[in-house]
């Protein structure tokens, strides 16, 4: 995802549920399923995620480059595949307008550009793929009012055969076949019981750790997205409870850590305070004690030169202090030197 896309104008004010969305990490996990959905043809693709188009921030979500350039895929997304297969992903509430369309015909343009050599990536051999859980009605719209041609060869999978340079298909996730294409499926928020409890066990029983980090990074999103099933699975079933916590451990050990750190900042941040106000206490205390000390040392002091004006003798002057102001015989003598 490029820098610039982070940074489109956002025109409605988002809830705190669309903002916590916003944050899952779509595009690792996107980038780990793509590669699961190609899985049985890997040998014969490289992967190469978020291609940094030159030095500036453009980044495409992902690359997929045929070691063979003929090579056919059995895989539906990917028997529209060229040479160079540009791959933008847009989340569920991201936009796919026909300025998306737009960037990712320049993304492919400047993939081009770059190629290292004139001409080295022919136009022949880009082709772009945009794939999205739901369908950009409003694009396809477009697409009919604009003289655009775009046929559907497959379920969910749309090809814009006219009105672009560079060839493009668009795969709408929530219509392409769950069965057969589980592992996008899995980035959705409408994964049922039965396939979540599948894709588990799927990660338990694999014994390949590329399988394993890949399939954990789609969990990353999809346990998240997909709250109620996984809630649901953890009470009914302690063997599915066990298996997510493996899946999730390094989840649930970052949480536990902000958990720890965010405590601690709270202690320090509460003891602070309790500080602070101990001491505003303390010197407030301190301070009134110590005006009404000085205020009845100053009328006391006056009490006795006002007797001493009226020529009243040390033993008078004694006896009223003691009586009017409640002093000691000892504290009187301060007084009278």
């Amino acid at each position: 995802m490029t820098e610039e896309k982070l940074k489109e104008p956002r025109h409605d004010k988002k809830t705190d549920a669309q903002a916590k969305h916003e944050k899952l990490q779509w595009h690792p996990a996107f980038g780990a399923a793509l590669e699961m959905e190609f899985i049985n043809e890997k040998d014969s693709l490289n992967f190469i995620k978020e291609h940094t188009l030159n030095r500036k921030p453009l980044i495409i979500d992902c690359i997929i480059i045929k070691k063979k350039k003929d090579i056919v895929l059995e895989n539906e997304i990917g028997r529209f595949f060229k040479a160079h297969n540009i791959i933008e992903y847009k989340s569920a509430k991201a936009s796919l307008s026909i300025d998306t369309i737009s960037k990712a015909q320049a993304y492919a343009y400047l993939y081009k550009a770059y190629g290292g050599s004139v001409d080295r990536i022919k136009f022949d051999d880009i082709a772009v793929t945009l794939i999205r859980e739901s369908k950009p009605k409003a694009l396809f719209k477009y697409f009919a009012e604009n003289g655009y041609d775009v046929s559907n060869p497959y379920r969910g999978t749309y090809y814009i055969e006219s009105g672009l340079k560079i060839p493009t298909q668009i795969i709408v996730g929530c219509e392409l076949n769950s069965k057969e294409h589980e592992w996008l499926h899995l980035l959705s928020d409408k994964v049922t019981r039965q396939e979540m409890v599948q894709a588990i066990e799927y990660s338990r029983n694999t014994k390949k750790q590329e399988e394993k980090d890949l399939i954990d990074a789609i969990f990353e999103v999809s346990v998240i997205a997909n709250k109620k099933v996984i809630e649901e699975l953890v009470r009914g079933d302690d063997t599915m409870c066990q298996a997510l916590m493996e899946i999730m451990k390094p989840e649930i050990d970052e949480i536990r850590l902000q958990e720890r750190e965010e405590t601690a900042k709270r202690v320090e941040k509460e003891t602070a305070e309790r500080v602070k106000k101990e001491t505003t206490e303390r010197v407030e205390k301190e301070t009134t004690e110590r005006v009404k000390k000085e205020t009845a040392e100053r009328v006391i002091k006056a009490s006795v030169k006002s007797l001493r004006r009226f020529n009243a003798s040390d033993a008078d002057i004694k006896t009223a202090l003691i009586e009017d102001y409640g002093l000691s015989e000892q504290e009187v003598l301060l007084y009278l030197q």
